[in-house]
């Protein structure tokens, strides 16, 4: 939404403010802070956000993470730092351009300039240690760069950073982002007894010494706003009685494995799903938990198998590369139908990719990556909030219907910070233990119900369920059969009980009007950007609204019915898709993004898309201008040839 602004202070001035202070009322406002790799933006950022949430604002956060491990200093594609966007509501997205720059260098700023990341008439504060440089060079690039700036229209206030903290510590390299911090707790009115409770917590293990500099970095921040800064915002926070928690995706994900009483994880490290391990490693073991670092992403899989198997529920975690190596597992898993949870928090590919950046690029591996028919539940989480929850009911899915279940999570998701309700811990999200009761005469580990394709699993150690477990195709008895009959019978019931799950599932509910124009339809991380886009679209009055899949196999049902009732249909996704003008592209031939290229084949509707691999997430502006231009483009009457 965009910013909204009233610059008269209804409470009146604050005893603190200067008198020549511009307070500022906006009810959604969006932080930048870039540096260079290593001196502590993120950090910086993310105590920032969890400060304003825990104070009751809506809150969410994006890493901006450069490709390489630790670019040159001063590079305009080095730039590492955070996005916070605050608002008086529940934040579901990143926006769109930022309203305020912290920039450690003027290098990292242009970057962000020229990525098209800052509103115009943003206020930059920017490190002025590098105007007077001894180095002739750098002294060239701050001119240069300045002058595109200023021409740029935003408002740059120079700040001595490194002057300031080098008054407290020997080096300002890592103690810039606690005077930051503290510069942006003044400039939004956070408390700042509630960040030094933040900063120590986030530094409980180093020294009493660093915490202590921390704290005189962070009061000397707020000092120099104070006395040097004459603009302050305030942002209202929600309006809630509900108790709240703050964390991202990927320890909303642990967390939830933890809550639904899975016992086991293997994993092998993979940006950007490893900090899921990082928070398992925190706290598994005080809950039963066994984390296993495994030699190569095969091992981890069969690993979380073999532990499966033998009755704990395990899971398994990581990114696109990964996914690709556990291939033949998964396959086994599913033959063999072992419970087993799969986390993919999906990155840009192919191959290595983009490995810090975010992409849907992995939904059709998920349901079509083994060979053979192998047939699994693919979820993806839409929310922070989600992700706690989707671990709860994969893991109940996987044991109940004893096949592989894929959780479809993102890197947007994954370093995202959010506040969400306090989940209640709840009694039902815990499976009993497995049934170790004596098997009936006659009772085969692959008696399928015909009309549900589920079996009893027979889980070792249980009194005459001894059988021998295969890979191979076999029958009822887990004897291997090559004959034709057999065959097609497991295959039937393999598929069987996922579309008897399918059975349980609900349509998805419509954002906006249940007939329109034009259906958006989402799954993953961009719901929050879609559903945005969508409200500004309908308050210029277009008739467009949108839904988002939660369950991507099998597929809510309902689908052809809602796509029935509006004129246009079209996906919103981050990933490839060919612009239907380029060069040799025809409508036969033309590669849709992965989610239109599922719904055409299930519901035989010409599902269109619009999707972008830009390496960050979908802005709901440039999805609002999307809408416009295919509700245009259908206003226009057709060229003669035209097959739009």
């Amino acid at each position: 939404m965009a910013m909204k602004l009233d610059t008269v202070d209804p409470a009146g001035p604050r005893d603190d403010a200067p008198d020549a202070a511009r307070r500022i009322r906006t009810t959604d406002h969006s932080v930048e802070i870039v540096s260079d790799s290593g001196e502590g933006a993120q950090k910086c950022g993310q105590i920032f956000g969890a400060v304003s949430a825990k104070m009751g604002n809506g809150v969410w956060t994006v890493e901006i993470i450069p490709a390489e491990v630790e670019p040159p200093p001063r590079s305009i594609a080095g730039a590492s730092g955070i996005r916070i966007r605050l608002g008086d509501r529940p934040v579901t997205n990143w926006g769109d351009e930022t309203d305020l720059v912290v920039a450690f260098n003027e290098q990292v700023l242009l970057g962000r300039h020229r990525l098209g990341g800052l509103r115009k008439g943003a206020l930059v504060l920017l490190e002025d240690m590098w105007a007077s440089h001894p180095d002739d060079t750098i002294r060239a690039q701050w001119e240069e760069a300045l002058e595109e700036l200023t021409g740029a229209g935003y408002e740059i206030v120079l700040v001595p950073m490194e002057k300031q903290c080098l008054t407290v510590v020997d080096s300002a390299r890592r103690g810039k982002n606690m005077f930051v911090l503290g510069m942006l707790c003044r400039i939004f009115s956070r408390d700042i007894d509630r960040a030094k409770d933040q900063i120590a917590g986030v530094f409980e293990k180093k020294s009493e010494e660093i915490v202590r500099r921390n704290f005189e970095l962070l009061d000397l921040g707020y000092a120099w706003a104070a006395e040097n800064l004459d603009v302050q915002f305030d942002v209202p926070v929600m309006d809630t009685d509900r108790d709240m928690v703050v964390m991202n995706g990927n320890e909303a994900i642990a967390l939830g494995a933890v809550a639904s009483g899975m016992e086991m994880a293997a994993m092998y490290p993979i940006t950007p799903a490893t900090s899921v391990s990082h928070s398992l490693g925190e706290m598994f073991q005080r809950f039963g938990g066994v984390l296993h670092q495994a030699e190569d992403e095969i091992a981890a899989a069969g690993v979380a198998i073999g532990a499966s198997y033998a009755g704990r529920c395990a899971f398994t975690i990581t990114s696109g590369p990964g996914l690709a190596l556990k291939t033949e597992f998964l396959g086994l898993a599913v033959m063999t139908e072992t419970p087993l949870v799969l986390v993919d928090v999906q990155r840009g590919g192919p191959s290595t990719g983009l490995p810090t950046k975010v992409e849907q690029s992995d939904l059709l591996a998920a349901l079509w990556g083994q060979p053979g028919d192998a047939p699994k539940i693919v979820m993806a989480p839409a929310t922070i909030e989600e992700c706690f929850h989707v671990m709860i009911t994969a893991r109940r899915l996987a044991e109940l219907f004893r096949a592989v279940v894929i959780v479809l999570s993102d890197a947007n998701l994954a370093t995202g910070v959010a506040p969400f309700p306090r989940p209640i811990a709840d009694s039902s999200w815990f499976a009993g233990p497995p049934d170790q009761s004596p098997v009936a005469d006659g009772g085969r580990p692959y008696d399928w119900d015909d009309r549900t394709g589920r079996s009893d699993r027979f889980v070792p150690g249980r009194p005459g369920g001894m059988h021998t477990v295969t890979g191979l195709a076999h029958d009822e008895g887990s004897k291997v059969a090559y004959d034709s009959a057999i065959n097609q019978r497991a295959s039937a019931m393999r598929a069987r009980k996922i579309a008897s799950f399918g059975s349980t599932l609900e349509p998805p509910p419509i954002h906006g009007d249940d007939a329109g124009d034009l259906l958006l339809v989402g799954w993953g991380s961009t719901r929050g950007a879609i559903e945005e886009a969508v409200d500004r679209a309908r308050a210029d009055g277009l008739a467009v609204s949108s839904t988002h899949l939660h369950f991507l196999s099998p597929l809510q049902p309902g689908l052809a019915e809602i796509f029935a009732r509006f004129r246009r249909v079209m996906t919103v996704e981050i990933n490839y898709s060919d612009d239907p003008a380029a060069p040799f592209v025809t409508d036969e031939n033309r590669r849709r993004g992965q989610l239109a290229t599922v719904l055409r084949s299930a519901t035989l509707v010409d599902v269109d898309c619009w999707t972008r691999v830009l390496g960050e997430p979908l802005r709901p502006g440039a999805i609002e201008r999307a809408i416009h231009e295919r509700l245009d483009r259908d206003a226009t009457p057709a060229e003669p040839g035209d097959d739009r």
